[in-house]
């Protein structure tokens, strides 16, 4: 049995290679959520979440070595950062605005995913002007 913590940075290193494989490490039923895409359940949906975040992030990268976890039981909280080229050939983090901060939450049926959500500000490429100049006026 592999370490909980290992199972996620193989999910991480799959997502980057843009391996569909990814989906072998999770339950059929597994419910997620990520921003703007809502919440969603079914390895049918998380595949369909996948190709739509393809076509608009065709290369995405996550710094693995640098993560923070918490462990806890089922539980495997994941901080850390992201890069990566929007189809439009916009690149993130700007390291002004963007950040490419993010916080996954995992949790665990045996060794499968069972839950994932991720928190992240889906506007790689800093679109929401309007927001923008609410917030950091």
């Amino acid at each position: 049995m592999n370490s909980r913590r290992d199972i996620v940075q193989d999910y991480f290193r799959r997502v980057d290679a843009g391996d569909p494989s990814v989906t072998a490490l999770f339950t059929e039923n597994v419910s997620f959520y990520f921003p703007k895409f809502g919440p969603a359940s079914g390895k049918t949906a998380l595949i369909e979440f996948e190709e739509r975040i393809r076509r608009e992030v065709p290369e995405l990268v996550h710094d693995i070595d640098a993560f923070r976890y918490i462990v806890d039981k089922d539980h495997v909280v994941v901080e850390g950062t992201e890069s990566g080229r929007l189809r439009d050939g916009t690149t993130w983090p700007d390291g002004e605005i963007s950040q490419g901060r993010f916080c996954s939450v995992f949790a665990f049926e045996g060794d499968l995913i069972r839950r994932m959500h991720i928190y992240v500000d889906p506007d790689f490429g800093n679109a929401d002007q309007a927001r923008l100049k609410t917030l950091r006026a």
